[in-house]
Protein backbone atom coordinates (compact mmCIF):
# COMPACT_ATOMS: atom_id res chain seq x y z
CA UNK A 1 0.00 0.00 0.00
CA UNK A 2 1.30 3.45 -0.91
CA UNK A 3 0.15 5.78 1.87
CA UNK A 4 0.14 9.56 2.20
CA UNK A 5 0.13 10.98 5.75
CA UNK A 6 -1.38 14.39 6.51
CA UNK A 7 -0.03 16.31 9.50
CA UNK A 8 3.23 14.42 9.14
CA UNK A 9 5.18 16.50 11.68
CA UNK A 10 2.57 16.29 14.42
CA UNK A 11 2.39 13.74 17.22
CA UNK A 12 -0.09 11.53 15.38
CA UNK A 13 1.60 12.00 12.03
CA UNK A 14 4.97 10.87 13.36
CA UNK A 15 3.34 7.81 14.93
CA UNK A 16 1.69 6.95 11.61
CA UNK A 17 5.01 7.23 9.79
CA UNK A 18 6.61 4.93 12.36
CA UNK A 19 3.79 2.38 11.94
CA UNK A 20 4.13 2.50 8.15
CA UNK A 21 7.90 1.96 8.43
CA UNK A 22 7.25 -1.23 10.44
CA UNK A 23 4.51 -2.63 8.19
CA UNK A 24 5.76 -5.05 5.50
CA UNK A 25 2.87 -4.21 3.18
CA UNK A 26 2.98 -0.40 3.46
CA UNK A 27 5.15 2.35 1.98
CA UNK A 28 5.14 6.06 2.77
CA UNK A 29 4.33 7.79 -0.52
CA UNK A 30 3.74 11.34 0.68
CA UNK A 31 3.91 13.54 3.79
CA UNK A 32 1.82 16.70 4.19
CA UNK A 33 2.04 19.68 6.50
CA UNK A 34 0.33 23.07 6.49
CA UNK A 35 1.98 26.06 4.84
CA UNK A 36 4.46 27.77 7.16
CA UNK A 37 5.35 24.64 9.11
CA UNK A 38 8.99 24.50 10.18
CA UNK A 39 9.04 20.86 9.04
CA UNK A 40 8.51 21.66 5.35
CA UNK A 41 11.35 20.36 3.21
CA UNK A 42 12.56 17.91 5.85
CA UNK A 43 12.59 14.16 5.42
CA UNK A 44 9.38 12.67 6.77
CA UNK A 45 11.18 10.31 9.13
CA UNK A 46 13.92 12.64 10.34
CA UNK A 47 12.01 13.81 13.42
CA UNK A 48 12.01 10.29 14.81
CA UNK A 49 15.27 9.01 13.38
CA UNK A 50 13.61 6.98 10.63
CA UNK A 51 15.01 6.59 7.16
CA UNK A 52 13.13 7.33 4.00
CA UNK A 53 13.23 9.54 0.95
CA UNK A 54 9.85 11.30 1.28
CA UNK A 55 10.01 15.06 1.84
CA UNK A 56 7.34 16.89 3.85
CA UNK A 57 5.39 19.29 1.63
CA UNK A 58 2.40 21.64 1.76
CA UNK A 59 1.51 20.90 -1.88
CA UNK A 60 -1.14 18.27 -1.28
CA UNK A 61 -2.44 18.56 -4.85
CA UNK A 62 0.88 17.04 -5.91
CA UNK A 63 1.52 14.71 -2.97
CA UNK A 64 -1.86 12.97 -2.61
CA UNK A 65 -1.96 11.38 -6.12
CA UNK A 66 1.34 9.62 -5.33
CA UNK A 67 -0.49 7.36 -2.90
CA UNK A 68 -3.24 4.79 -2.94
CA UNK A 69 -4.65 5.93 0.40
CA UNK A 70 -4.52 9.11 2.49
CA UNK A 71 -4.55 8.94 6.29
CA UNK A 72 -5.68 12.22 7.84
CA UNK A 73 -5.85 13.03 11.57
CA UNK A 74 -5.58 16.82 11.24
CA UNK A 75 -8.18 19.62 11.43
CA UNK A 76 -11.59 19.70 9.71
CA UNK A 77 -10.69 22.46 7.26
CA UNK A 78 -7.47 20.73 6.20
CA UNK A 79 -9.09 17.31 5.96
CA UNK A 80 -11.88 18.60 3.74
CA UNK A 81 -9.37 20.24 1.39
CA UNK A 82 -7.38 17.00 1.22
CA UNK A 83 -10.53 14.96 0.68
CA UNK A 84 -11.54 17.11 -2.28
CA UNK A 85 -8.23 16.26 -3.97
CA UNK A 86 -8.65 12.57 -3.10
CA UNK A 87 -12.11 12.52 -4.67
CA UNK A 88 -10.78 14.15 -7.83
CA UNK A 89 -7.81 11.80 -8.14
CA UNK A 90 -9.46 8.54 -7.10
CA UNK A 91 -7.36 8.15 -3.93
CA UNK A 92 -8.87 6.31 -0.96
CA UNK A 93 -9.13 8.16 2.37
CA UNK A 94 -8.99 7.18 6.04
CA UNK A 95 -10.22 10.06 8.20
CA UNK A 96 -9.65 10.18 11.96
CA UNK A 97 -10.18 13.94 12.27
CA UNK A 98 -12.93 15.05 14.68
CA UNK A 99 -14.87 18.27 15.21
CA UNK A 100 -16.64 18.49 11.84
CA UNK A 101 -19.69 20.69 11.42
CA UNK A 102 -22.88 19.33 9.88
CA UNK A 103 -21.82 20.89 6.58
CA UNK A 104 -18.42 19.19 6.84
CA UNK A 105 -20.09 15.84 7.38
CA UNK A 106 -22.16 16.41 4.23
CA UNK A 107 -18.99 17.08 2.23
CA UNK A 108 -17.55 13.79 3.47
CA UNK A 109 -20.74 12.02 2.40
CA UNK A 110 -20.45 13.58 -1.05
CA UNK A 111 -16.80 12.55 -1.45
CA UNK A 112 -17.69 8.98 -0.45
CA UNK A 113 -19.93 8.75 -3.52
CA UNK A 114 -16.77 8.98 -5.63
CA UNK A 115 -14.12 7.17 -3.54
CA UNK A 116 -14.03 4.66 -0.67
CA UNK A 117 -13.70 6.46 2.69
CA UNK A 118 -13.28 5.14 6.22
CA UNK A 119 -14.45 7.88 8.60
CA UNK A 120 -14.30 7.11 12.31
CA UNK A 121 -13.79 9.23 15.43
CA UNK A 122 -11.37 6.64 16.75
CA UNK A 123 -9.34 4.07 14.81
CA UNK A 124 -8.13 2.02 17.78
CA UNK A 125 -9.36 -1.58 17.66
CA UNK A 126 -9.99 -1.69 21.42
CA UNK A 127 -12.06 1.49 21.30
CA UNK A 128 -14.21 0.07 18.53
CA UNK A 129 -14.72 -3.08 20.55
CA UNK A 130 -15.88 -0.75 23.35
CA UNK A 131 -18.48 0.80 21.03
CA UNK A 132 -19.93 -2.67 20.52
CA UNK A 133 -19.80 -3.54 24.23
CA UNK A 134 -21.53 -0.26 25.12
CA UNK A 135 -24.27 -1.00 22.59
CA UNK A 136 -24.82 -4.48 24.03
CA UNK A 137 -24.87 -3.17 27.61
CA UNK A 138 -27.38 -0.45 26.74
CA UNK A 139 -29.73 -2.96 25.12
CA UNK A 140 -29.53 -5.28 28.12
CA UNK A 141 -29.78 -2.65 30.87
CA UNK A 142 -32.37 -0.41 29.19
CA UNK A 143 -34.04 2.64 30.69
CA UNK A 144 -33.57 1.52 34.29
CA UNK A 145 -29.93 2.66 34.23
CA UNK A 146 -28.70 6.26 33.98
CA UNK A 147 -25.95 6.86 31.41
CA UNK A 148 -22.91 9.10 31.90
CA UNK A 149 -19.85 9.29 29.64
CA UNK A 150 -16.49 10.51 30.95
CA UNK A 151 -13.48 11.15 28.72
CA UNK A 152 -9.94 12.38 29.39
CA UNK A 153 -7.29 13.67 26.98
CA UNK A 154 -4.03 15.62 26.94
CA UNK A 155 -3.93 19.38 27.45
CA UNK A 156 -3.41 20.06 23.73
CA UNK A 157 -6.74 18.62 22.51
CA UNK A 158 -8.89 21.46 21.22
CA UNK A 159 -12.39 19.95 20.98
CA UNK A 160 -14.65 18.66 23.74
CA UNK A 161 -16.24 16.28 24.23
CA UNK A 162 -14.03 14.05 22.13
CA UNK A 163 -15.32 12.53 18.91
CA UNK A 164 -15.01 9.13 20.55
CA UNK A 165 -17.17 10.20 23.49
CA UNK A 166 -19.80 11.57 21.14
CA UNK A 167 -19.75 8.34 19.15
CA UNK A 168 -20.26 6.37 22.36
CA UNK A 169 -23.23 8.61 23.09
CA UNK A 170 -24.65 8.01 19.62
CA UNK A 171 -24.26 4.24 19.98
CA UNK A 172 -25.96 4.16 23.39
CA UNK A 173 -28.73 6.56 22.35
CA UNK A 174 -29.54 4.49 19.28
CA UNK A 175 -29.64 1.30 21.36
CA UNK A 176 -32.05 2.98 23.78
CA UNK A 177 -34.20 4.59 21.09
CA UNK A 178 -33.30 8.16 22.07
CA UNK A 179 -32.41 11.30 20.11
CA UNK A 180 -28.95 12.20 21.41
CA UNK A 181 -29.29 15.90 20.57
CA UNK A 182 -32.46 16.05 22.66
CA UNK A 183 -31.15 14.17 25.72
CA UNK A 184 -27.45 15.06 25.97
CA UNK A 185 -26.13 17.14 28.88
CA UNK A 186 -22.59 18.52 28.86
CA UNK A 187 -21.17 18.97 32.36
CA UNK A 188 -23.15 20.30 35.32
CA UNK A 189 -22.86 23.44 37.42
CA UNK A 190 -24.99 25.06 40.08
CA UNK A 191 -28.51 24.03 40.99
CA UNK A 192 -29.35 21.68 38.15
CA UNK A 193 -32.41 19.98 39.59
CA UNK A 194 -33.08 16.27 39.62
CA UNK A 195 -31.57 14.26 36.80
CA UNK A 196 -33.89 13.38 33.93
CA UNK A 197 -33.88 9.61 33.45
CA UNK A 198 -33.43 9.94 29.68
CA UNK A 199 -30.32 12.16 29.93
CA UNK A 200 -26.99 11.00 28.53
CA UNK A 201 -24.29 13.04 30.26
CA UNK A 202 -20.86 14.01 28.92
CA UNK A 203 -17.87 15.12 30.99
CA UNK A 204 -14.47 16.10 29.56
CA UNK A 205 -11.15 16.13 31.40
CA UNK A 206 -8.05 17.80 29.91
CA UNK A 207 -4.55 17.59 31.33
CA UNK A 208 -0.96 16.51 30.95
CA UNK A 209 -0.16 13.92 28.31
CA UNK A 210 -3.22 11.65 28.67
CA UNK A 211 -3.51 9.85 25.33
CA UNK A 212 -7.19 9.00 25.68
CA UNK A 213 -9.54 7.43 28.23
CA UNK A 214 -13.27 6.80 27.86
CA UNK A 215 -15.77 5.34 30.31
CA UNK A 216 -19.49 4.75 29.86
CA UNK A 217 -21.22 4.46 33.24
CA UNK A 218 -24.57 2.69 33.48
CA UNK A 219 -25.81 3.52 36.99
CA UNK A 220 -28.83 1.67 38.30
CA UNK A 221 -30.43 0.99 41.67
CA UNK A 222 -27.95 -1.04 43.68
CA UNK A 223 -25.41 -1.68 40.92
CA UNK A 224 -23.26 0.10 38.37
CA UNK A 225 -21.82 -1.20 35.11
CA UNK A 226 -18.80 0.56 33.60
CA UNK A 227 -17.28 0.01 30.17
CA UNK A 228 -13.81 1.57 29.99
CA UNK A 229 -11.03 1.76 27.45
CA UNK A 230 -7.67 3.43 28.05
CA UNK A 231 -5.25 4.15 25.23
CA UNK A 232 -1.62 3.91 26.36
CA UNK A 233 -0.09 5.03 23.07
CA UNK A 234 -1.06 6.73 19.82
CA UNK A 235 0.26 3.64 18.08
CA UNK A 236 -3.13 2.00 18.70
CA UNK A 237 -4.74 4.62 16.45
CA UNK A 238 -2.01 4.25 13.82
CA UNK A 239 -2.32 0.47 13.64
CA UNK A 240 -6.09 0.78 13.33
CA UNK A 241 -5.68 3.32 10.52
CA UNK A 242 -3.41 0.92 8.63
CA UNK A 243 -6.01 -1.79 9.08
CA UNK A 244 -8.57 0.62 7.59
CA UNK A 245 -6.30 1.24 4.59
CA UNK A 246 -6.03 -2.50 3.98
CA UNK A 247 -9.83 -2.78 4.17
CA UNK A 248 -10.26 -0.09 1.50
CA UNK A 249 -7.91 -1.69 -0.99
CA UNK A 250 -10.69 -3.87 -2.44
CA UNK A 251 -13.70 -1.65 -1.75
CA UNK A 252 -15.67 0.56 -4.12
CA UNK A 253 -16.91 4.08 -3.36
CA UNK A 254 -18.80 4.37 -0.10
CA UNK A 255 -18.65 5.62 3.46
CA UNK A 256 -17.37 3.05 5.95
CA UNK A 257 -16.33 3.13 9.60
CA UNK A 258 -14.23 0.94 11.87
CA UNK A 259 -17.19 -1.26 12.68
CA UNK A 260 -17.17 -2.21 8.98
CA UNK A 261 -13.39 -2.65 8.99
CA UNK A 262 -13.57 -5.00 12.00
CA UNK A 263 -16.63 -6.92 10.81
CA UNK A 264 -18.76 -5.81 13.78
CA UNK A 265 -21.90 -4.93 11.81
Amino acid sequence: MRIVVAGAAGRMGRTLIEAISRAPDATLAGALEMAGSAALGAGAGVLDGLSGGVTITADFAMAIPAGECLIDFTRPEGTLAHLKVCAGKGVRAVIGTTGFSAEGRKLIDEAAKRIPVVFAPNMAVGVNATFKLAEIAAKILGDEFDVEIIEAHHRHKIDAPSGTALRLGEVVAKALGRDLDAVSAHGRHGVTGERDAKTIGFHAIRGGDIVGEHTVIFAGEGERVEVTVRSQSRMTYALGALRACRFLMNKGPGLYDMQDVLGLR
